[in-house]
């Protein structure tokens, strides 16, 4: 029987989420640890493919089990154990025979944490930004690039994709009310949702929406850089520890 399996992970440790030559990934901890579990491979497909050290909040991922196995609460517990600390297993749902947890997803939503001031909880997953961030600009920018577009300025050179062509629904900045966040509005996250990402597109994106809040360029120049469809148009790639698959969405 087919299965979406709902996870969050810390991706400091991993070499992304695909299954890597000779690094460890997500992707091959949690096939690693089923096949030690059932005593057979069982291959496991995410809804994306995280970087390295991108971290997941909501990861979704289908897998076939064999009948023989019940994935109950008890056979859950065992398998987070197996997985590590860095991985939590948030539940498992029955799916149809043909659902693809990546085929069939609508949307994705990231989420890059940023803070301006001194923090010392970000553990991290937050980047130091300049005190004097113009916010107003960078969401201006961010507005601009909304809709149906290419993305080729944003993406990771020599990828294997067919094309560059995402759809933007929303992207922003947004101020961050976490609980241990600064209740002084000097932590903020840069949201975005679309039908599809490419390789190292939202890193890209935060870079250039930096130099923008920077004041090295005006927030229209955001259309002059998707028109190149060249990388070396856009700003440099940000680090990856700040920035977390957010949500992952089915129909509607």
């Amino acid at each position: 029987m087919r299965y979406f399996l709902h996870l969050a992970y810390n991706g400091t440790p991993f070499h992304g989420w695909q299954i890597q030559p000779h690094d460890v990934s997500v992707q091959s901890t949690i096939e690693d640890a089923l096949r030690r579990l059932t005593g057979t491979y069982i291959p496991v497909t995410g809804a994306g493919r995280t970087d390295a050290g991108v971290n997941a909040r909501h990861m979704v991922a289908h897998l076939d089990l064999p009948d023989s196995v019940t994935p109950d609460e008890r056979w859950m517990r065992s398998l987070g154990a197996m997985v590590g600390r860095n991985i939590a297993l948030k539940g498992i749902e029955p799916v149809a025979p043909d659902a693809h947890a990546r085929f069939d997803a609508t949307s994705r939503t990231y989420r890059y944490f940023v803070h301006t001031s001194p923090d010392p909880f970000t553990g991290g997953f937050s980047w130091q930004a300049p005190p004097k961030f113009d916010f107003d600009a960078m969401n201006h920018a961010a507005s601009l690039i909304l809709g149906t577009r290419d993305f080729t300025s944003f993406s990771k050179l020599h990828t294997d994709v067919k094309t560059n062509i995402c759809t933007v629904t929303a992207a922003g900045w947004h101020l961050n009310d976490a609980p241990l966040a600064p209740v002084d509005g000097s932590s903020r996250y840069f949201e975005i949702t679309a039908d599809r990402f490419l390789r190292n597109m939202v890193r890209a994106i935060v870079g250039t929406l930096a130099d923008i809040g920077r004041g090295k360029m005006a927030p229209e120049s955001i259309l002059a850089i998707l028109e190149a469809k060249d990388r070396c148009a856009a700003g440099t790639s940000m680090p990856a520890s700040p920035l977390f698959l957010w949500d992952v969405t089915y129909g509607g």
